[in-house]
């Protein structure tokens, strides 16, 4: 018998905002694509009429374990990441949804427990996969890669400055015989490669960012999701994101922008144009007594959209 996940804390960040902007009524159906420990999905089943419904989803079996947990018959928890909400909740008999709330990124839980291998603060094999059944690991992705294949993923993932340099003293240690496999290893290998540093970071950072993005793939999942996320919305549902860096943020606000204009089709200029599909509501920024609680919420930004009345 394997032994029970640890009960690693979690604070959610922006939990008021963001379970006031998701939530429209109170017998509607909702999407949590992000569950990790439940607490924006614990807060809006305190606002659910016994006929609301929410389906989480998550990646990560130690959430999935979680959600099982919770016993309300309104939850339903999904082992599956958010891109697939669409097909996932058509299997469902779901068509259409009050709500989505996508919490990107890593969870406190995932990034304290040393055996993720998410955080170069631990000594601990390279993972770094929110779904650790299946797909390669960080470690095994280094070791596979060629030079120039790693250093696109530095600069492109974590806007790494010298991603040549990290690229260019993994693969010769992994050409000495010693490839990269536990983060001390590359948090040290890091730090002699990256010359000058942001105060205050440390110089495995972007390296260690970059490297998770792209084993989980979520700059992909994130355009999947949101595309998703809009046809599924009735008139009226809300799209709800949290994003904790610059690449995540970017997405997120100009696909709400693009879905807030009506759009013409060049090829076909007399036709009248797509009516817009979104309604820009709020951007909004933890308080400084929140960050002060809950330093990881310092880089975090919510935005938020309306479906408009043009929903097929």
């Amino acid at each position: 018998m394997s032994a029970a996940a640890p009960a690693w804390s979690h604070v959610p960040v922006l939990l008021e905002p963001a379970v006031q902007a998701w939530f429209t009524r109170a017998d509607g159906v909702y999407v949590d694509g992000t569950f990790g420990r439940g607490g924006h999905s614990r807060a809006l089943l305190q606002r659910l009429s016994p006929q609301g419904r929410l389906l989480a989803f998550d990646k990560d079996p130690q959430a999935v374990a979680a959600a099982g947990e919770i016993g309300d018959a309104r939850l339903s928890i999904i082992h599956s990441g958010f891109a697939h909400m669409a097909p996932e909740l058509a299997q469902r008999g779901v068509s259409r949804v009050d709500g989505v709330l996508l919490d990107l990124g890593v969870s406190s839980p995932q990034l304290d427990d040393p055996s993720r291998g998410f955080s170069f603060r631990f000594d601990a094999p390279l993972d770094m996969r929110m779904d650790t059944t299946r797909g390669p690991t960080a470690a095994q992705f280094l070791e596979q890669a060629d030079e120039r294949q790693i250093a696109q993923v530095l600069r492109d993932l974590g806007e790494e400055r010298f991603a040549s340099a990290v690229a260019r003293a993994v693969v010769a240690r992994r050409t000495e015989g010693q490839p990269v496999r536990t983060t001390r290893e590359l948090a040290a290998l890091a730090a002699r490669a990256v010359r000058t540093r942001e105060p205050g970071q440390d110089p495995a950072t972007r390296t260690f960012q970059a490297l998770r993005i792209h084993v989980n793939g979520e700059l992909d999942e994130l355009g999947a999701a949101l595309k998703a996320a809009v046809d599924l919305l009735s008139p009226g549902g809300r799209l709800a994101v949290i994003s904790f860096h610059s690449l995540e943020d970017r997405i997120v606000k100009t696909f709400i922008a693009a879905e807030s204009r009506d759009v013409v089709d060049r090829r076909a200029p007399f036709a009248p144009p797509r009516p817009l599909r979104l309604r820009s509501l709020a951007r909004i920024r933890p308080t400084d007594e929140e960050v002060a609680a809950n330093p990881r919420a310092r880089s975090a930004i919510l935005r938020v959209a309306e479906r408009t009345e043009h929903a097929a």
